[in-house]
């Protein structure tokens, strides 16, 4: 019989960022932000797996904010530090998003999310990019200071790569045009943007915002990105090259596929063998610059994200500790909902498990979790408020497939009075 996981039904510890000790403190070059090992620790309260992104975030955030903090002490500063925006690439529900949202709310900082799919090049129909520092600026309660330290998530950048290598007759207003408008901004230049969410107009009061200090994280899903990049591993021709083969893992897959050393010409390698063999993610681990150049974004535009982080598919093992130990786990919150009617909620082993196979078979990764877990509560937060007596209710597998209503537990004095 398979074990159950209650939920709490006690309301959910504030956040709280990271205290450091004091001789961190003392070792600590920046005063503004958390060191890189109080924020993966913080991080890891609410993104489940993805380690390497995240301590690729954490340092690449502290070396931000470090930065800005000797500029702003030592403005004549020997070396010109540059900014280091970063590139998440991942599948869709692999937590992308929430890893910027979490990052925002660990510094205390300003933070917007912008769409890259409805931005546009100024003078077309759509948001002009400038539109996304208007967001960033309302966020931070329209305090010039502090929206020149927010930070910026622009999701589904990949949908800006070029629609092809050839050259065309009309505008890519949406993909090419807005990539060249985003550079100085990425950057860091001198933005006018208007204090009103919408389009510039001649009579409109413009504020000036400084974006050499503001932090852009771009993220997409790069749909055939493994192809360009198993595609370029192909093509290497002999041994020299079997450094760029830096996961072990995948030179064997090669060798295995050729049949013989990698010293021997691995031309017969094709890219869709390669993929099946080593996987999507090991061949994103060998992702270059130049990859993302084949794919269609601006060399000039890549050359702005220098941070680039892949974040790893989702297993079944990942989506149960999603469901269960993030400290707002969907899990805690259905709970805490229940707990308003003076009733516990409990989910059996089972019941996980089969919830997390069920996001892996939609492939839609955790954010599909939510959707699984809406349709499952909704006839019992429609019936619970009019039920009487129910201390507890527990779901097991057959009441996520449908089969039968999750079984409540009566109170005690309902059984005394039987």
């Amino acid at each position: 019989m398979s074990s159950d996981t209650t939920v709490q039904d006690k309301p959910l510890e504030n956040d709280a960022q990271p205290s450091p000790t004091q001789t961190e403190k003392s070792k600590r070059p920046c005063s503004f932000a958390p060191t890189p090992r109080e924020i993966y620790k913080f991080l890891s309260q609410y993104v489940i797996s993805q380690d390497l992104a995240k301590k690729k975030l954490s340092v690449a955030v502290y070396n931000h904010y470090q930065r800005i903090d000797y500029m702003r002490k030592i403005p004549s500063f020997g070396v010109e530090l540059n900014k280091s925006n970063v590139m998440l690439i991942g599948p869709s529900g692999s937590g992308k998003t929430l890893l910027a949202q979490t990052l925002a709310r660990c510094l205390h900082v300003p933070f917007a999310i912008a769409d890259a799919t409805s931005l546009t090049e100024a003078g077309y129909m759509g948001e002009d990019v400038e539109h996304v520092l208007v967001r960033l600026y309302q966020s931070a309660d329209e305090d010039p200071e502090k929206t020149e330290k927010g930070i910026i998530y622009i999701d589904e950048i990949d949908k800006l790569a070029k629609k092809s290598s050839s050259p065309s007759l009309s505008r890519d207003v949406s993909g090419e045009g807005v990539q060249q408008s985003l550079l100085k901004i990425l950057e860091g230049t001198i933005a006018h943007i208007p204090k009103q969410q919408r389009r510039k107009h001649p009579q409109d009061q413009y504020q000036k915002i400084d974006t050499s200090n503001i932090l852009f994280i771009c993220g997409g899903a790069f749909v055939g990105l493994e192809d360009i990049i198993a595609g370029r591993l192909a093509d290497t021709p002999t041994s020299q090259d079997r450094s760029s083969f830096e996961d072990a893992h995948l030179a064997h897959a090669v060798e295995e596929i050729v049949g013989q050393s990698v010293k021997a010409e691995v031309s017969t390698v094709s890219p869709s063998s390669l993929q099946h063999v080593a996987g999507s993610h090991e061949l994103l681990t060998q992702l270059l610059p130049e990859d993302l150049i084949h794919f269609g974004m601006l060399p000039e535009f890549v050359g702005r994200l220098p941070v680039l982080t892949t974040l790893e598919p989702l297993d079944v093992d990942a989506l149960q500790r999603i469901l269960r130990e993030p400290k707002n786990s969907l899990l805690r919150q259905y709970g805490q909902i229940l707990s308003f009617e003076g009733v516990s909620l409990s989910f059996t082993d089972c019941a996980v498990e089969h919830m997390a196979q069920m996001a892996i078979k939609r492939q839609v990764g955790a954010r599909g979790l939510r959707m699984i877990l809406e349709d499952i509560m909704l006839d019992i937060m429609f019936e619970l408020p009019s039920m009487k007596h129910v201390d507890k209710l527990i779901i097991d597998k057959d009441t996520i497939e449908g089969k039968k209503p999750p079984h409540p537990e009566w109170s005690a004095f309902l059984d005394a009075s039987k």
